[in-house]
């Protein structure tokens, strides 16, 4: 039977008080919590030890076997059903805490029971962007960018494998000795990556990047300080110009923030086609259709990869293209949809800088399969790229625009580049960074902004009129 179906039966009620098992019962208690976990004060003099023992009793009795109610959600019906249960057994725990303390124990009891175990509450906090499980006893967080070690334990391994257990399983997916990773996904949306022993040497790893409920704009990337009103009207007139665009950084640096943002700047009537292998683009536009790439069954077949999305994705009449990511063939094959057509397409990739980012592409290129000369593959990047925007997270963990670059063509065999914004760590007269500043070189797709209506002042640039021209004479 169900915990669903005991919570509604009445069925499995705990035996008579003078029966009843005191909350020592259990079996020995986990290892010490670190230094974080223990200094939690616990009013009535309750340490941790007995704490979690009478946790875990009271989660025995309320919900069995934890496999019983994978599929439970929060619901008002089965919190209230999961209230009365843990009413109940309390009552017959000969135990009188301070109400603060039972409403602390019966929000994680819920925790474990319909939500992620000890993990739930750092989900639940808007002011954390990433969850990172380092085994049992270490958990990590990130908070304005910087990483912290939080006061989040395990009880061991096992238990993370059962928080592991409720995210995987609605999905379909499978994580063990023989397939020791998984990439998987929540249901607001947060991207999650699984990685188990032997392959995990010091215990189970999950990696949460958490989804942003707010949907950020433009406005908000200036309030943040990641560019300047300039910036974001040079970036806006680029994409609704129709502009290739890639987005370079690094991990964790905002990249699918800033394509977010610009992928919002599309016109309402183009059709736009998303692709991603984890779904986390929030595009307003009526007409979109989103694509997501998806792994393998457990017999090895029915695997859809991000390079099979973006060759059908033509055959689909795409305005836009926007490629959540490249990581490797598809390189190739959004080259070619830029050159075909697709102008306006959207991108990022993982980089250090905008002319990495170039080489970047090539060395996707080549992992194509496709018997191409390196010359044709920079070839290829040189017509199809318009322009790199590297973002950055900076040592005091803010993100922020740091080149916007203009890809020219080529000169030989090699592809030439130029910086029109360049962020600058010198310290201007207040002390602080002077920040993202104009190369005072105007673009060469300046006629196709025009074409569309933007003419941009030269002081975006960097100077006046005249300045800006005989800059490019001399370039």
């Amino acid at each position: 039977m169900t915990l669903r179906n005991r919570l509604q039966t009445g069925k499995d009620q705990p035996p008579a008080t003078a029966g009843q098992p005191t909350p020592a019962a259990p079996a020995a208690p986990p290892p010490a919590a670190p230094a974080a976990e223990a200094a939690r004060p616990k009013p009535g003099g309750l340490s941790d030890e007995d704490y979690n023992r009478l946790k875990k009793w009271l989660l025995s009795k309320i919900a069995g076997r934890m496999e019983d109610n994978i599929d439970l959600k929060r619901t008002p019906q089965v919190l209230q059903m999961l209230r009365e249960r843990f009413n109940l057994v309390y009552g017959q725990a000969n135990v009188s805490l301070p109400s603060a303390m039972i409403e602390d124990m019966f929000g994680e009891v819920v925790d474990e029971i319909v939500g992620f175990g000890p993990i739930e509450k750092l989900l639940r906090d808007p002011t954390i962007s990433e969850v990172m499980v380092n085994g049992p006893k270490q958990v990590y967080i990130e908070r304005k960018g910087k990483l912290v070690v939080s006061d989040v334990i395990f009880d061991d391994d096992e238990h993370v494998m059962r928080v592991v257990e409720r995210i995987i399983r609605p999905l379909g997916r499978r994580v063990d000795r023989k397939v020791p990773m998984v990439d998987a996904r929540l249901p607001d949306g947060s991207r999650v990556n699984v990685i188990i022993p032997p392959v995990a040497i010091d215990g189970t790893t999950i990696t949460i990047r958490k989804f942003s409920t707010k949907k950020l704009t433009m406005d908000d990337l200036i309030k943040f300080g990641s560019m300047t009103p300039q910036i974001a009207e040079f970036l806006k007139a680029c994409v609704i110009s129709r502009l290739n665009i890639v987005v370079s950084g690094g991990t964790g640096s905002g990249k699918t923030t800033l394509l977010n943002v610009l992928s919002s700047m599309i016109p309402e009537d183009e059709r736009v086609i998303t692709i991603e292998d984890s779904a986390e683009l929030q595009l307003a536009q009526p007409h979109v259709v989103r694509l997501e790439a998806r792994p393998s069954d457990p017999d090895g077949t029915g695997a859809v990869s991000i390079r099979d999305l973006v060759k059908n994705s033509l055959r689909m009449r795409p305005e836009r293209i926007v490629l959540g990511e490249i990581r490797g063939g598809e390189a190739i094959d959004m080259l070619q949809a830029m050159n075909t057509g697709h102008d306006g397409s959207l991108t990022t990739l993982h980089a250090n800088n905008p002319r990495e980012a170039t080489a970047r592409i090539e060395t996707m290129g080549l992992m194509s399969g496709l018997d191409m000369p390196l010359k044709v593959i920079r070839e290829q990047i040189a017509k199809a790229v318009d322009l790199v925007i590297q973002q950055s997270r900076l040592e005091d963990g803010s993100r922020k625009v740091t080149y916007i670059t203009e890809v020219n063509g080529m000169e030989g065999e090699a592809i030439i580049t130029q910086d029109i914004f360049k962020y600058d760590e010198n310290l201007g007269a207040d002390g602080k960074p002077i920040g993202m500043r104009p190369t005072g070189l105007r673009p060469n797709f300046t006629p196709r902004l025009e074409s569309h209506g933007f003419k941009l002042p030269p002081e975006i640039f960097g100077g006046s009129a005249d300045m800006i021209m005989q800059a490019n004479r001399r370039r």
